[in-house]
């Protein structure tokens, strides 16, 4: 039996609208939505795991300030709210798995496989697609539920996760076809 996770990467006011705004963002939030809408339905975690950086992570010396732990800037957007039922975790780093207790609660919820969403496909969707690979979970990157800066960097980041990461690459309409939820 496969039990799976939605993961929700970044999408925080400054990604989308804020101190490192990525115009693409906007894109991706009517098909997030709807898979979040579907998962919710079929009772399929879904898990935010988003940066809420600190003065000194070494992503604010890189990148400047942005995401910063109690800031509206850190904060999940209006359009995607978390769920009563949904999880919310913070990150430092690229990674969604480091040091932020996602594999402990991936574990304890019996998930197997990740539908990755979320900002950026080529930088944090790719590291927490390493992290969860080594882990043994399955992947599937949502190829209109995640982006990039550039077209050029999500496509990179797509054909990266599934060439080296063996990723399932579906759209939202792949996954929910026919009115199947997720776990159906």
């Amino acid at each position: 039996m496969t039990t799976e996770a939605v993961l929700v990467i970044d999408m925080v006011n400054d990604f989308v609208t804020g101190a490192l705004e990525c115009e693409r963002a906007r894109r991706i939030i009517p098909p997030v939505k709807t898979l979040l809408d579907e998962a919710r339905a079929a009772g399929v975690p879904v898990i935010y795991v988003s940066d809420a950086h600190l003065a000194p992570d070494v992503e604010v010396g890189l990148w400047g300030e942005h995401a910063m732990k109690g800031t509206e800037g850190a904060e999940i957007i209006p359009e995607l709210p978390p769920g009563p039922s949904d999880f919310v975790l913070e990150k430092r780093t690229y990674s969604a798995f480091y040091d932020t207790g996602l594999d402990q609660l991936l574990r304890s919820l019996t998930i197997d496989t990740l539908y990755l969403t979320g900002l950026h496909t080529h930088m944090c969707c790719r590291h927490t697609a390493a992290d969860a690979f080594v882990r043994g979970y399955h992947l599937v990157a949502v190829a209109d539920g995640c982006d990039a800066f550039t077209k050029k960097e999500h496509k990179e980041g797509l054909d990266y996760l599934k060439n080296v990461y063996g990723a399932t690459v579906q759209s939202v309409t792949d996954i929910v076809a026919g009115g199947k939820t997720l776990a159906g």
